[in-house]
């Protein structure tokens, strides 16, 4: 198991999307989502906020507002303990699109996914917590961040990176610095949950090109064992 067929995995769970709206340029033609049918359902009143459907192998999976998917189309970025954060109508989306293959993500959406998983590791408090930011010099920002979320829970975080900068030392944080093309091409973060899977969580995206990523996240227990298992016995 490897990235790459970590993304081939979850390609294979295929799910439809029903945008009723009364456009049939909604905004959720946006999401280009590899492993799904979208299908546009137009509603008669151009006054009507308009919903999607999504349904997955086992049927309907949920609902959700376009209002919320407009929302993440230029998400805004809270801090995990930030208590906005809550109350952000596109959270919604994170559990209903879980495990969608998406073929175009800029990184103020993907931010926007590492917030959701960051906030169920600080909220939970313990357990690991794997990070991978293709760069380490790209963890210079964040230092503060992750100095606190060390210093301030039990979790045991391990953050993987190009070697291309020395950090300083942070709380209950092991960095892992690499030189390999696979940890410098994708931005990761697995959370296992501490001692309760259903908090288990985890974000794979590779760079397509500058700025622009393909990938998907997932509350799955068994992908996020899978992808925690292969950091451990490749870059551990």
């Amino acid at each position: 198991m490897n990235f790459d067929r970590l993304l081939s995995t979850v390609e294979r769970r295929r799910k439809t999307i029903a945008v009723y709206s009364s456009d049939a340029d909604d905004v959720a033609d946006g999401f280009e989502v590899r492993n799904a049918s979208v299908e546009h359902r137009r509603l008669p009143d151009a006054g009507s906020a308009g919903f999607a459907v999504v349904r997955d192998r086992d049927g309907f999976a949920g609902a959700i507002g376009l209002g919320e998917l407009e929302e993440f189309v230029e998400p805004p970025i809270y801090s995990p303990w930030d208590e906005a954060f809550l109350t952000a109508e596109y959270r919604t989306l994170f559990e209903l699109l879980d495990d969608s293959l998406f073929a175009s993500l800029d990184r103020r959406q993907l931010l926007a996914a590492t917030r959701e998983i960051e906030n169920r590791a600080w909220r939970v408090g313990r357990g690991t917590l794997q990070v991978g930011f293709q760069r380490l010099s790209i963890l210079e920002t964040q230092v503060g961040f992750y100095a606190r979320l060390g210093a301030e829970t039990a979790l045991d975080v391990h953050v993987y990176g190009r070697d291309d900068w020395d950090p300083p030392v942070i709380p209950n944080t092991t960095v892992h610095a690499e030189s390999g093309d696979e940890i410098g091409s994708f931005w990761f973060l697995a959370f296992d949950g501490g001692d309760d899977e259903t908090q288990a969580c985890a974000l794979l995206a590779r760079e397509r090109a500058p700025g622009e990523f393909s990938g998907f996240w997932t509350y799955d227990p068994q992908i996020v064992d899978e992808m925690m298992t292969y950091l451990r016995n490749t870059y551990d």
